[in-house]
């Protein structure tokens, strides 16, 4: 795991636009129209829709704008989300696959129109996406699929021969969909936001949320933030007063990349959802039309689960074994959040809600569900028509039948980590390598314990800072997960990834 060890930092996005200076942290209290909490695609597109619109924004951002999830995307820009529109034909109608398609497909060709309007170097290309199968027994899920994407209005065909370097029993091919570098397109985003009279802050975690008429924002800085609208775009909600968290699901995958020879491109955006799921498709690399970038994506699980070691050796194995001669320079990660009745969360926060709203539950699909996002929210704030704005509503309730047995599931799933992952037996602290991390009991509770390279241990509390359930460690990243809700801690407790947003407690050892 040498190559693994070295390279899972950074994403190749990050590495190849690093932004340049940080923008400042909120240092003085604020009073806009809309403050956007979130950073990534969801929000840069909410409040990029809003400044154009005329209205004064705030972007309120942990981190670094664009530098999170979709700062770790693979980025295909499609409407085609694996095998989803059979699903959505039996469980909301023909209607509702239909204007899931239209929502998707509007989201695509609007952002090729910023794209152009901006001149954005962002290495737009349009390609044809496929979801495939290698299994003879599931061609008939795919021809079903392409059916019911065709019938939504995509312009979908079932096909048995595809640019992928080995056989398939069978796809679903969508033409004229897109793939670009991410970060790219957000910086510039923010740019024009910007140009536009809004306003970006890194560095600055909301803690607190008064809603009302105004409603107001406490951060981290200790300055505040009065907005007449609010939108919660932070991947996983920071306020969840719906309780969204029963229904959305965290799922991390893994990502290696690396030049290939130009002849090896496969020409598409690929996805297959079984054998631990494998998406794949190339970008350009640099300057050298010699080589194409290969970004293959798969190993799906639970956030602080099972060994990532292991599964980023077979995710690179695969992708060696099938494209001889790739180079992989990049190893990374990526979190979702699926929802339990496979349509994102878009609109108002919760039942009573006036002016705050959330975006969450793209399920891996959230660079066209972002630029959807962003379209769906503008409209609500500014009075707008919005056609597909019941379909994607948090408050729905029509579809808690048909999401039952996946949130059961789910459920079921929280309360075995709550729960049993408190009667795990525990390692002794003194057997525990350089590199690795273990949760101790103690007489003071369970700690969350690793030890650096020079030996040295870092103490934690492992109780999660979100609702209590106990982190796991991941040795590939060197990062504290929860299993529950997917907020992500570095080694000395510092917040990673939301929707925690307090640290974990240092403690000694």
């Amino acid at each position: 795991m040498t190559e693994e060890k070295q390279h899972s930092g950074d994403s190749y996005w990050l590495t190849t636009a690093p932004g340049g200076e940080r923008r400042p942290a909120l240092g003085d209290n604020l009073d806009v129209d809309v403050a956007v909490i979130g950073g990534g695609i969801a929000g840069l597109c909410t409040a990029w829709e809003l400044a154009r619109a005329g209205r004064s924004v705030a972007v309120l951002e942990a981190g670094r704008i664009a530098a999170g999830v979709t700062g770790h995307t693979t980025a295909k820009v499609t409407a085609l989300h694996s095998l989803v529109y059979d699903k959505l034909r039996r469980t909301r109608g023909s209607e509702g696959a239909r204007l899931y398609a239209r929502s998707q497909a509007e989201a695509i060709e609007r952002t090729a129109g910023v794209v152009e309007e901006l001149g954005v170097a962002c290495e737009w290309e349009r390609r044809s996406s496929y979801t495939y199968v290698t299994d003879a027994d599931r061609v008939d899920e795919v021809r079903a699929e392409a059916r019911a994407a065709r019938e939504a209005g995509l312009p979908a065909s079932f096909v048995e021969e595809t640019g992928l370097p080995f056989p398939v029993a069978g796809a679903v091919e969508v033409t004229g969909q897109a793939q670009f570098h991410p970060r790219r397109y957000l910086l510039a985003l923010a740019d024009d936001i910007e140009a536009h009279g809004g306003r970006l802050f890194e560095d600055t975690t909301v803690l607190g949320l008064e809603e009302g008429e105004p409603c107001r924002l406490s951060t981290s800085t200790g300055a505040s933030v009065t907005a007449r609208d609010v939108v919660v775009a932070t991947h996983y909600p920071v306020f969840d007063r719906a309780l969204l968290f029963t229904r959305l699901s965290p799922r991390r995958e893994l990502v290696v990349a690396g030049p290939v020879p130009a002849e090896l491109d496969p020409e598409g955006m690929y996805i297959t959802p079984y054998d631990g799921s494998r998406s794949v498709r190339t970008a350009p690399y640099g300057d050298d039309a010699s080589r194409r970038l290969l970004v293959v994506t798969g190993e799906h699980f639970t956030p602080g689960t099972g060994d990532t070691r292991a599964r980023f050796d077979r995710l690179a194995g695969w992708a060696r074994r099938h494209f001889p001669g790739v180079e992989l320079t990049h190893f990374w990660a990526t979190q979702d959040n699926d929802p339990t009745d496979t349509v994102p969360l878009v609109g108002p926060l919760h039942q009573g809600a006036r002016h705050t709203y959330v975006a969450t539950g793209f399920g891996g699909w959230g660079m066209s569900g972002g630029m959807m996002a962003g379209r769906l929210l503008a409209a609500r704030i500014t009075g707008g028509e919005c056609a597909w704005a019941g379909l994607y509503d948090p408050r729905r309730l029509a579809s808690a039948v048909r999401e039952a047995p996946a949130f059961l599931k789910h459920q079921a799933q929280v309360a075995q980590h709550f729960v049993g992952d408190r009667l795990r037996p525990s390692p002794p602290v003194e057997a525990l390598p350089p590199g690795e991390g273990a949760v101790v009991r103690t007489e003071s509770g369970r700690l969350a314990v690793y030890r650096d390279d020079d030996g040295a241990l870092h103490a934690v509390s492992a109780r999660c800072t979100h609702l209590g359930c106990l982190v796991g460690f991941n040795a590939a990243e060197r990062a504290w997960e929860c299993p529950c809700h997917g907020s992500r801690f570095d080694t000395d407790g510092k917040v990673v990834q939301g929707p925690a947003t307090k640290p974990l407690e240092r403690r000694d050892i």
